[in-house]
């Protein structure tokens, strides 16, 4: 019973550490989305994250191992990102550039070779940059974080309002100055408005501020309230 118990203790120390380790690793390192992970980026993590599995389960290794290897591939992993960029070359050698894809409506099979990427990965992306037909798309460029970017052909872009000779206000960021029915007064504060201000939109649109999700407050002066508990009116959309 002791001997279990000690075994125990052991994983759950041995867990804690790497979960804890793994967070300040991971703060040391940076934040990117998925989506941006480069392969060599993608790697890393899985090897660091190997290697935090095999402190919490495996007691047989030294505790300082597995730490140090981790602390290892952090610092190289950093030591890269700031190397690369003080040096274009190196640069391209760790993260790779851009390939053409698609070359005025044709494709370009021999960079379709090189990226080991098939029509199916190709037309896949296209679509989900709202291009269905190859033809429309003058350049298709695989990023080096492996998506696809599209510069449509002219005649094929979305209008936009400096076609039209509009002018439009620049837009602003919105603040959000209700979050989870708790008033965000620094929020506020900021936006040159007050808690009494707050109180009184809400009373003219007959909510209280517990009752709302997200409150989001726009240059302009415009209150937009998302509520709390709102259900599916028909539950069958994708039937």
């Amino acid at each position: 019973m002791n001997e279990v118990l000690i075994n125990l203790l052991s994983i759950v120390f041995r867990t804690l550490l790497s979960f804890v380790f793994l967070f300040l690793l991971s703060r040391l390192i940076g934040v990117r989305q998925i989506s941006q992970l480069t392969f060599y980026d993608y790697i890393v993590g899985i090897t660091i994250g190997s290697i935090a599995a095999t402190l919490t389960i495996d007691d047989t290794i030294p505790i300082y191992a597995c730490l140090v290897a981790m602390a290892l591939y952090a610092i190289l992993t950093v030591s890269i990102s700031i190397i690369t960029m003080k040096s274009i070359k190196l640069r391209r050698f760790f993260s790779g550039t851009p390939t053409i894809l698609i070359y005025k409506g044709s494709i370009i099979e021999k960079s379709m070779k090189d990226c080991h990427y098939d029509i199916n990965d190709l037309l896949c992306e296209c679509r989900k940059n709202g291009y269905f037909n190859i033809s429309d798309i003058e350049y298709g460029i695989m990023e080096i974080d492996g998506s696809v970017s599209i510069l449509p052909k002219t005649g094929k872009r979305p209008v936009q309002p400096e076609d039209l000779g509009m002018a439009l206000p620049q837009e602003h960021l919105c603040t959000n100055v209700i979050v989870d029915g708790k008033v965000m007064e620094r929020n506020l504060e900021q936006t040159g408005y007050d808690l009494a201000w707050l109180n009184k939109q809400l009373k003219q649109q007959k909510h209280r501020t517990e009752d709302v999700l997200l409150g989001s407050l726009e240059t302009n002066g415009t209150l937009t309230l998302l509520l709390k508990n709102q259900q599916l009116k028909n539950k069958n959309y994708f039937i």
